[in-house]
């Protein structure tokens, strides 16, 4: 305990990439520009899903739902990481640390049972058009959304509260750009079994089974689509389809990546840009994946625009 306290009044220092001056203000630049990209584009997603009654469905609802964890997620990491970049120091407080940690973990693992709660409805939308209504009514969206937000919350609470009670030994230095678990897990001065254990236990429940889940309800998707005759059947069901699977690919691939394999296989520096791009890269591309592959979005976007300069000009 001793130890716990000492270095719960001592600021934490997040090197990012400092080791390589010469790319740091390439990413920080790059960094900045996908951030905003992020920020417009799920606040444009979340807008227009609110604004637009025809995208009052199942579907969309999910999506802002999305959109909005990825605001939150990404707000919870670049502020931070480009105040270090720019900026004469390269800390976080150790309470600030705590906060980046367990809001990124809870958003991210809330995300990966969001994308599976997604699958299914395009499950239920392809393979039971006729009971679609009735399967995903919407106490039953808000409950899946609401189950997905206290898994990934009973998740983060979990790791967090074991790993910041890992003894450092006064070791201050976070081999990252924020408080991340596998650079925090290495910061600890003994082999802790139990946190290894919680790591993979959990990345199991929140990587492993939600993707398998997903596989199953497209591999069920696909054989409903060979039964379709009709091309303008299978546009449909590739555009509403091929967004999720693409989001998924994406998230998984890295995040399986680097939570399920050992973390000692992994050099901290390719950690780093695979950290990044699942933490900035992804979350941007997200909204740009859903607009450009969705023309439901893209008409709601029209639509949208078109009436508020209808009402600038009265």
């Amino acid at each position: 305990m001793e130890i716990i306290n000492e270095s719960s009044t001592t600021d934490f220092i997040l090197p990012g990439f400092s080791d390589q001056p010469q790319l740091e203000s390439i990413i920080s630049v790059v960094v900045f520009i996908f951030y905003i990209v992020t920020l417009v584009g799920n606040t444009t997603i979340i807008l227009v899903t609110y604004l637009d009654t025809q995208l009052h469905t199942p579907m969309y609802f999910f999506l802002s739902n999305l959109s909005f964890l990825d605001l939150c997620y990404t707000t919870s990491i670049i502020p931070q990481m480009l105040v270090n970049i720019w900026g004469p120091k390269k800390s976080i407080t150790y309470g600030g640390c705590v906060l980046q940690f367990f809001f990124a973990l809870d958003l991210a693992a809330t995300e990966c049972l969001l994308l599976a709660v997604m699958a299914y409805d395009r499950y239920a939308a392809i393979c039971q058009p006729l009971h679609y209504t009735v399967i995903m009514h919407p106490e039953l969206c808000q409950k899946m959304v609401l189950t997905s937000w206290l898994g990934g919350l009973g998740s983060a609470l979990i790791l967090c509260s074991l790993t910041m009670k890992l003894p450092r030994c006064g070791n201050r230095e976070v081999d990252n750009f924020f408080c991340e678990t596998p650079a925090l897990i290495k910061m600890a001065c003994v082999y802790s079994r139990v946190i290894e254990i919680v790591v993979f236990t959990l990345g199991v429940v929140f990587l492993l089974v939600p993707l398998s889940l997903i596989l199953i309800s497209y591999g069920v998707i696909t054989q409903a689509v060979m039964r379709i005759k009709s091309a303008g059947g299978w546009k449909k069901v590739l555009n509403t389809c091929g967004s999720h699977l693409t989001v998924v690919t994406l998230f998984y691939g890295t995040a399986i990546y680097m939570y399920m394999k050992p973390q000692n296989t992994t050099s901290q520096e390719q950690g780093k840009f695979f950290t990044l791009f699942y933490t900035v890269i992804t979350p941007s591309l997200n909204p740009l994946i859903y607009t450009l592959r969705n023309k439901d979005v893209k008409n709601a976007v029209k639509r949208t625009l078109s009436i508020e300069k209808c009402s600038a000009k009265s």
